[in-house]
């Protein structure tokens, strides 16, 4: 979870404005786009609003507050921002040195009782519960399996934090990277254009194990552009569905 400093942003915004980064990559990561369903098939199904959210939300500090999350057919979305999460266990691109928002810790752990890896591990964040909105009450927990799509590309994650109550639209540096979206935590991000849709009552077990969410939110991505209601309590342990 993080909440930036208005002042600490700002400053840093103007140090960093000048110098012109090159993009991070890892070339040896897997990168998974899309599967059998592809981003405009979900961005149709998504095109639309029925508002469950009882307030809005703002994309950023001190920015208006006009982001409902909607909900359909046993999923909830949002259309937001991203920015990047690096939270969790340090590593090269995630630590104190990089990231000035930096904390050692995600909401949610891994099978192993270690702190999730934002650089590593595909996830995204979900504002805390609040009277706005509480993800609790759609079945929305750590491990719940969302499909994140920005432009062309799908990328399958599972909620992996929680931020704050009033922002939305923020992953982690590795969703970032495998979407295309430049993923350093100090002048990454993009400012609008990215589609969070999180399937309700899903769960991967272990929730670092991402080519189990990565199954599962195909299996349920292909449910949903179809129509159906989504089956309730779709699991996913140890690659095998429950």
């Amino acid at each position: 979870m993080r909440v930036r400093s208005l002042t600490l942003a700002a400053v840093g915004a103007a140090l960093l404005a000048p110098v012109a980064l090159p993009a991070l990559a890892h070339p040896q990561r897997p990168v998974h786009r899309e599967g059998g369903v592809t981003a405009a098939e979900l961005l149709a199904k998504a095109r639309g609003c029925v508002r469950v959210s009882e307030g809005l939300y703002s994309s950023d500090a001190a920015t208006p507050a006009v982001i409902p999350v909607c909900g359909a057919d046993g999923a909830v979305f949002w259309k937001a921002d991203m920015d990047i999460d690096c939270d969790g266990r340090p590593s090269t691109h995630c630590n104190r040195d990089t990231d000035p928002w930096f904390q050692p810790a995600t909401s949610f752990l891994q099978s192993d009782g270690r702190y999730l890896s934002s650089e590593t591990l595909p996830f995204i964040v979900v504002p805390v519960a609040s009277r706005i909105w509480d993800h609790r009450v759609h079945g929305i927990k750590g491990g719940s399996v969302a499909a994140v799509i920005h432009e062309d590309r799908v990328q399958y994650a599972v909620v992996g934090d929680t931020g704050p109550q009033n922002i939305i639209g923020e992953a982690s540096y590795a969703t970032a990277e495998a979407l295309g979206i430049r993923p350093d935590p100090r002048t990454g991000g993009t400012a609008s254009g990215v589609t969070y849709i999180v399937f309700e009552d899903s769960k991967v077990t272990p929730i670092e194990d991402h080519e189990a969410a990565v199954e599962l939110g195909e299996e349920l991505a292909r449910e949903w552009v179809g129509g159906a209601s989504l089956r309730r309590g779709a699991a996913m342990r140890g690659g095998a569905a429950n």
